[in-house]
């Protein structure tokens, strides 16, 4: 009874868990792109090492060695892989890293000082990097482990006491891979949880696309990693900017991402694109008014012609009157992905009036319009785009079969006002495009779309337009995690 207790309570869960509208698998092909730009990070990142100063006595001399900088870090071996349960692991083997420092020496009234290059050679670093959703639903590191050795010093001591120096050299410099074994862990905590976490915080969540809408790219669980890829799943959800805790229940086909040639995958479902189109429609955008001389000149004499009988019927003043065409999309749109492609379909109302000066209107036909639009997808940057098509087209009344044979001699002239007056003001639209959950600078390169039954994918290589240092100096500033929440690495686990 209890087994069947936990599968229901298990199934009861599944049942319930919100499917996500996109996704992103990031594949062990970018990681040789990402180790790169990471190492430079990491060696910046070493050079801001702070070890305290050294002083000793040995016998009649006293030495003292301060100001001990990183210079620079030479790596022989290094390896970045994705690690189940751990996220993201970095191995460095072998490495060397450049010292300097000044170093004083008293032998009773002699004294000797001056700069000198070190070099701690031997250097091993096993670091991980835990990956997991916050409360707000962003990506974030919430654990570094860290181990780290430095196997040994060498310092090219010169000058008048160099014979002492090199008498002293083992002293000097065991206390000196003691205390830097002490200290690059706690430099790749402070990397890991504080500074790749301001750049984490450039990811959007919930954020405006435009006046009308906004986006949510909530984390819905914590990142999957295997052995080849991390996989992270998005609400990618729209809603309307007046309506904010308003969302679309997801019905759709959860997108599938199978493939590992590219670096990084994208899935879109067709929810995200129906909560777009349906947060437009909430948000009273999808209508347009044409009036006057916004109404195309040979519409404008068909139109009249179609509805000379009505016209003539009325008085004087308002036959003359400006044309008036109105658009207005009467139910959500609704999108559907095929291998074949992408379409949108639309149901809309075409009302035909005259308005003459200070006079209400005076309606003489009202119609309906279904369209169908081909939709081409494309990923540039770190933007989505979408180019529209009218494809179908077709008018009818809402009053009469006879009526709907009337509006025959319409449907060219309509569909050639659709094609050059209205599309090109959608597609100004749609192709400035919805940006997707990237980091700021890392963009998309050499982007291949294919379609599914019910979603879309699109793989493309990484692209660094800025350094990771660049890139969190400038969000430093900005940073609204709470001030209060520790930093503090956890006790080292270097090996000295």
């Amino acid at each position: 009874m209890a087994l069947l207790g936990t599968l229901f309570l298990a199934l009861l869960a599944g049942a319930h868990a919100e499917l996500p509208g996109c996704k992103i698998r990031i594949t062990s092909k970018a990681l040789e792109l990402v180790k790169q730009e990471g190492l430079r990070f990491l060696e910046q990142e070493l050079e801001t090492i702070t070890i305290p100063d050294l002083r000793g006595r040995e016998g009649q001399f006293y030495y003292n060695i301060s100001e001990v900088k990183v210079t620079e870090l030479q790596l022989t071996s290094s390896e970045l892989h994705f690690q189940p349960e751990q996220e993201l692991m970095l191995q460095i083997t072998n490495a060397s890293l450049g010292l300097r420092f000044r170093r004083q020496l008293v032998y009773w009234f002699f004294y000797d000082g001056g700069y000198i290059n070190a070099s701690a050679e031997g250097v091993s670093i096993r670091t991980g990097l835990q990956l997991s959703r916050d409360p707000a639903g962003r990506i974030k590191v919430s654990n570094v482990s860290c181990q780290a050795s430095v196997s040994r010093m060498h310092a090219a001591f010169g000058g008048t006491f160099k014979k002492v120096y090199e008498f002293l050299s083992t002293f000097i410099t065991s206390g000196m891979r003691f205390l830097l074994n002490q200290q690059i862990c706690p430099v790749l905590h402070h990397a890991g949880t504080v500074l790749l976490n301001t750049l984490l915080d450039t990811v959007p969540v919930r954020s405006s696309v435009d006046k009308y809408v906004g986006i949510d790219y909530s984390l819905l669980k914590d990142p999957v990693a295997s052995a080849s890829n991390l996989d992270m799943d998005f609400r990618g959800a729209f809603f309307p900017l007046s309506e904010w805790n308003w969302s679309l229940p997801n019905q759709a086909v959860e997108p599938q991402l199978q493939e590992e040639e590219r670096m990084v995958y994208v899935a879109f479902s067709e929810y995200f694109f129906d909560s777009a189109l349906e947060s437009y429609f909430r948000a009273g955008v999808l209508q347009l008014s044409l009036v006057g001389d916004k109404v195309p000149h040979d519409l404008d004499i068909v139109l009249r012609a179609s509805y000379f009988g009505s016209i003539v019927l009325l008085s004087p003043a308002v036959i003359d009157s400006p044309l008036k065409l109105e658009l207005r999309v009467l139910a959500p749109p609704r999108c559907t992905i095929k291998p074949s492609g992408a379409t949108v379909s639309v149901t809309a109302s075409v009302t035909i009036a005259l308005v003459p000066p200070n006079q209400p209107e005076v309606q003489l036909s009202s119609m309906t319009m279904d369209l169908r639009l081909s939709a081409k997808m494309a990923l540039r940057g770190k933007a989505l785009r979408t180019q529209l098509d009218l494809r179908r087209f077709r008018i009818y009344s809402n009053q009469s079969a006879l009526e709907s044979l009337a509006l025959i001699p319409l449907q060219a002239p309509l569909k050639t006002m659709l094609q050059i007056g209205v599309m090109p003001m959608i597609n100004e639209q749609t192709w400035r495009g919805v940006q997707i959950p990237l980091p700021e600078g890392i963009s998309f390169v050499r982007e291949v779309v294919e379609n599914h039954a019910g979603f879309l994918t699109i793989g493309a290589d990484l692209h660094f337009a800025k350094g990771l240092r660049e890139v969190i100096e400038k969000n430093r500033a900005a940073d609204t995690r709470d001030p209060q929440a520790s930093t503090a690495p956890p006790p080292s686990a270097a090996a000295v």
